[in-house]
């Protein structure tokens, strides 16, 4: 987990709590490896986006990676403030190849499971394949990811991610590690879930007053675009302890949606992360 801002360019920053596991050590690369982690949000994002209702979770998730480069992940959300039972499950594989110390690609498939009237906005799209090359610089770390989500509708988001990895120190001996690892990314898509969302939304409004006392809900039903536009500018700053086989973060993110992001929150998002990361 490293990641200070260096220039804006474009990005997506999905939650792939699996790849930032994989970084708690490199020696254990040449095993096979179980990495458990739990982690704490004040508010979901998707790809910098949020609803207007703010949803602070907690997320479980298990990795199992073999020395080849294939992975297996499972994971669940609960929403805290919404519902009583799990808000989202996810079934993940992949598979990582490096074609040199310095550059790496990766591609994995991730299916969802979500409840009915779900008010996340990835539930339209129950699917994910999602295609990443990163590149490791003397100082800099970049990373192109695509992905293409289906499901109950169709969108596409491209990325570019770029972050430095600060190493700070040891706080107790030389084997433990205080990291700072600052990153930015943009990140550009199609945004037809919205559709999904917005009529789940009034289907589940549906029948109630607006406060006129004619029991009349007046709502603009706001259709997305279908063209592909940057939606949101990103930042984010992970700050991180570390042993061999453990890692404690807590993260920062800020999001500016783009001029073309069909919303109906603020046009800037603020997002705090707390997460532990485990490796057998």
């Amino acid at each position: 987990m490293k990641l200070i801002f260096i220039t804006l360019i474009i990005c997506v920053t999905s939650i792939t709590v699996w790849a930032q596991a994989d970084s708690i050590t490199t020696e254990n690369q040449e095993k096979t490896t179980l990495t458990l982690a739990a982690l704490y949000g004040s508010n979901v994002s998707y790809y910098g986006q949020s609803t207007s209702q703010k949803l602070p979770y907690v997320l479980a998730n298990a990795t199992l990676r073999l020395p080849i480069g294939l992975y297996f992940s499972a994971g669940s959300y609960k929403l805290l403030n919404y519902g009583s039972g799990i808000s989202e499950t996810d079934l993940g594989i992949g598979f990582d190849y490096p074609f040199t110390t310095a550059l790496n690609a990766g591609i994995s498939y991730t299916r969802s499971f979500y409840p009915e009237n779900s008010p996340l906005l990835q539930a339209a799209n129950e699917n994910n394949i999602n295609g990443t090359l990163a590149y490791q610089w003397p100082w800099l770390k970049s990373s192109l990811s695509a992905d293409f989500a289906f499901g109950l509708e169709k969108d596409v988001f491209l990325s570019l991610n770029h972050s430095r990895s600060i190493e700070l120190g040891s706080l107790f001996d030389e084997n433990d590690l205080i990291a700072l690892e600052p990153a930015i990314e943009l990140v550009a898509g199609t945004q037809h879930f919205l559709e999904t969302y917005t009529e789940r939304k009034n289907a589940k409004n549906k029948g109630k007053g607006n406060g006129n006392g004619k029991g009349n809900l007046t709502e603009t039903i706001v259709i997305p675009a279908t063209s592909f536009d940057l939606l949101t500018y990103n930042l984010s700053i992970p700050f991180s302890y570390s042993r061999a086989n453990y890692l404690a973060e807590i993260s920062y993110q800020f999001s500016i949606l783009g001029d073309k992001a069909i919303t109906e929150t603020t046009r800037t998002q603020s997002f705090i992360n707390l997460s532990f990361y485990y490796q057998f």
